[in-house]
């Protein structure tokens, strides 16, 4: 089986100061999503063995991880998060099976070889479905700086026999966190990851 890819999408968003005005304390926060319409292979079926889309998301994330790559243009990247929409013909499950570690590796590795287990959600939907897509580090879960969400709208995706994947990447944690814990300096200096 192979990923059957219909359409690629890439968003790009910077927020140079907080909802309240304060300008940004740093660089603005960048985020990249990259989505692509791909078709359900078990859309009007239940598909007792998912398994089979395991090996083809793999090879969709490799093309994720590139593709994320070029739309970040050098900048190093903090933060990442995975989401599905499942058009109206699938299950969830369907959109959970293309969201596997398979597909998150080789996303990772382009981001460095992050470690952090990368935060994923999802739904049904058809065409402008609303998708919050959770970011979280991408070494340590729990810094909170970098809890955040992309969300985004895509104008013709998913097709009741599609999956909607989308990848969020950020290039730094919120402006002005200070909700304290942890920071990214502090988990990596002791996890020794510098």
């Amino acid at each position: 089986m192979t990923a059957q890819v219909r359409k690629w999408f890439v968003q790009r968003e910077e927020t140079h100061a907080t909802e309240s005005g304060r300008a940004a304390d740093g660089p603005p926060v960048v985020k990249i999503v990259v989505a692509a319409a791909v078709r359900n292979p078990y859309a009007g079926t239940f598909g007792e063995d998912l398994t089979g889309v395991f090996a083809a998301s793999a090879a969709l994330g490799a093309e994720f991880a590139t593709r994320i790559k070029t739309a970040a243009d050098g900048a190093e990247l903090a933060s990442y998060g995975k989401a599905c929409i499942v058009g109206t013909n699938g299950e969830y499950e369907h959109g959970n099976a293309w969201l596997t570690t398979e597909f998150a590796t080789p996303v990772r590795d382009a981001l460095g070889g992050a470690i952090a287990w990368m935060p994923s959600t999802g739904k049904r939907g058809g065409p402008g479905t609303p998708l919050d897509i959770p970011l979280a580090h991408k070494n340590a879960l729990y810094v909170r700086s970098h809890y955040d969400t992309a969300t985004v709208t895509f104008s013709d995706a998913p097709a009741p026999d599609e999956v909607l994947v989308a990848v969020a990447v950020a290039t730094r944690g919120r402006l002005h966190a200070r909700l304290g814990g942890p920071s990214a300096a502090d988990v990596i200096g002791r996890d020794g990851l510098r």
